[in-house]
């Protein structure tokens, strides 16, 4: 580590006090590299034992690592914080300028401690951080507005994060999401919520440091090869081309495309939401994140006429991906773009997790069929399949909770279906809603045992793919996931985005850090992700998280996936392993 890079500074921010104060602290930097492996660091430091996640003493940590702002796509921020939707490890990563701007204020990490008494919004310029009164900003309706406004006071333009919750964080919705800059999100495990508790409605930091490299020839020379295979070789094309929703065709053409709370796993309208159609008859802009050549991010241009002006239109720009199109399309039955676009916009508004959302909305719709749920229940809304207009009726009601039934939903769907029944279609997993792959015992398993409980955390979708039409041996399996996971920590400590995971491999990342002061071989790297993933089990292990206790809903043994139904005994088998794994670790 160059002796003279700021990424050891980690700034501590106490809303309760309005105070802050910067500390070195070069040790956690040196033995974890930054991201995901300083933040469970800190977190573990900061939040006590058994903490509430929505009172003041559960901390909110964002890291930044040793390639932010030093090599292309190394453009995520990791948060974490105790979640109020699981009860255990929150761990949400994001792009935008988030990160470039955290790493140029000159930090490695901010934690950010207590809760305000009224609403504030905290901005960090540099060396400077001033709480700022936020109560004319709370409550308004859209999260866009709320941007908009901040971005006209702050100084920064060009170089700043804009942080911010909807009224679904102010409401501690507990799959309340942050949004950063436009169409980036904090999206998973309940951020949002956690701002809220904090009375926090923003955070914005900004900075114009430069970062120092010991060898710069060298340096320049690992640069232009890593830039040269994200732009020359087809690795990154397809997330250009079409991003993520190109997933949607051959997902659905396999039978793992969950439709209609995963009754199915074809959809027969899959065509008009796929990333084709989109990128054909919608497509108005594609967006990147800060030191990303790629340019992932998708923004349909929805064109709506006034009612009463001829010739006037309302155009929205509205960012699209795989994920949003599995849960607030294919899994609710919605059979064309503009309708799901419309659904997304609503969810981006409110400042709620996309695929949170969908998933309870799938749940509802099914119990308002079987007649667990009535319209008392649902204020007079009648759930059915595709109707777009009563699911964005039934967004607002979960972010206002105006009766039992929609604060229910707004503690997600394990919640509802443990109070109102229907848990054998309620998908959540870990109490995490469930992401957009029905692929086979991997994919699910991933969602299980994974430290976030995340499709990303282990591939295990990826590996159920690749695994087609080849013998399956699990045993051999859980041991893959969880090398993959341990090796994943690394990428989300330097903080590279995943989608560059074929490219940082072990070889080409222990070279890319030398020029920068690291001295660390493949074989060093592996053992500090499996050192990482072991903190973050301990933390979850010590919030009461239980591998005995995880519930499996029953719809994925109802639907066949592409290697069949699936046997719920071999997931038992499968847990067991993972736990010997685990236990050898702890």
């Amino acid at each position: 580590m160059h002796p003279n890079d700021p990424l050891y500074r980690v700034l501590y921010i106490d809303l309760t006090k309005k105070i802050y104060w910067i500390e070195d602290r070069r040790e956690l930097f040196e033995n974890y590299l930054g991201g995901a492996g300083v933040a469970i660091n800190l977190l573990k430091e900061e939040c006590p034992r058994g903490a509430d996640p929505l009172r003041p003493e559960n901390p909110i940590v964002f890291a930044v690592g040793p390639f932010t702002g030093l090599y292309p796509i190394a453009s995520k921020t990791v948060a974490m914080f105790k979640s109020p939707l699981t009860g255990n490890l929150g761990e949400s990563h994001a792009g935008g300028r988030s990160a470039i701007a955290i790493r140029m204020a000159g930090y490695g990490a901010i934690v950010i401690k207590g809760a305000s008494k009224h609403p504030v919004y905290v901005a960090v310029h540099g060396d400077k951080v001033f709480f700022r009164d936020a109560r004319a900003l709370w409550g308004i309706k859209s999260s866009i507005t709320v941007a908009r406004i901040i971005r006209e006071k702050e100084p920064g333009a060009g170089q700043r994060a804009i942080m911010r919750i909807g009224r679904a964080g102010e409401n501690l919705v507990k799959y309340a999401c942050v949004v950063t800059e436009t169409y980036r999100h904090f999206g998973r495990l309940g951020l949002g919520a956690v701002f809220g508790s904090k009375k926090l409605k923003a955070f914005v930091v900004s900075g114009k440091r430069s970062l120092p490299v010991l060898d710069k020839r060298r340096y320049r020379e690992i640069y232009k090869e890593l830039f040269d295979t994200m732009v020359k070789s087809p690795l990154m094309k397809k997330y250009h081309d079409l991003g993520t929703a190109a997933n949607v065709i051959p997902l659905n053409k396999i039978g793992a495309l969950p439709t209609k709370n995963l009754k199915e796993s074809k959809f027969e309208n899959a065509d008009k939401i796929s990333g084709e159609y989109l990128a054909e008859k919608y497509l108005g802009r594609r967006l990147a994140c800060a030191h990303c050549p790629v340019a992932c991010i998708h923004l349909a241009a929805l064109r709506e006429p006034y009612e009463t002006e001829p010739y006037f239109y309302k155009t929205t720009f509205i960012s699209y991906d795989y994920e949003l199109i599995y849960s607030l399309g294919s899994m609710l039955g919605i059979r064309n773009a503009e309708d799901m676009l419309k659904v997304l916009d609503e969810v981006e508004v409110l400042g709620l997790d996309g695929i949170s959302s969908g998933v309870v909305l799938a749940w509802a719709t099914e119990a308002y069929e079987k007649g667990i749920i009535n319209e008392n229940d649902t204020l007079g809304l009648r759930f059915k399949w595709g109707d777009y207009e009563t699911y964005i009726k039934a967004l607002r009601y979960i972010v206002e909770q105006p009766n039992e039934f929609y604060k229910a939903l707004a503690n997600g769907v394990d919640y509802a279906a443990s109070k109102y029944g229907g848990e054998k279609f309620a998908l959540a997993f870990g109490k995490n809603e469930m992401p957009g792959y029905h692929t086979g015992y991997l994919g699910y398993f991933g969602f299980l045992v994974g430290s976030r409980h995340s499709h990303l955390d282990m591939g295990g979708y990826s590996i159920d793919q690749k695994a087609l039409g080849k013998e399956y041996n699990l045993d051999e399996l859980v041991v893959k996931a969880l090398r993959e996971e341990e090796w994943r920590q690394i990428l989300s400590s330097l903080v590279v985005c995943f989608f560059a995971r074929g490219i940082y491999k072990p070889e080409i990342v222990a070279k890319a850090l030398e020029p920068l002061g690291w001295n660390l071989t493949p074989e060093d790297l592996g053992k500090i992700g499996a050192k990482i993933h072991r903190l973050k089990y301990e933390f979850k292990f010590r919030e009461g998280f239980d591998l005995d206790s995880l519930r499996l809903p029953h719809r994925i043994f109802e639907t066949p996936t592409p290697h069949g139904y699936l046997d719920e005994y071999k997931f038992k088998e499968m847990i067991e392993k993972f736990k010997l794994l685990i236990q050898k670790q702890i």
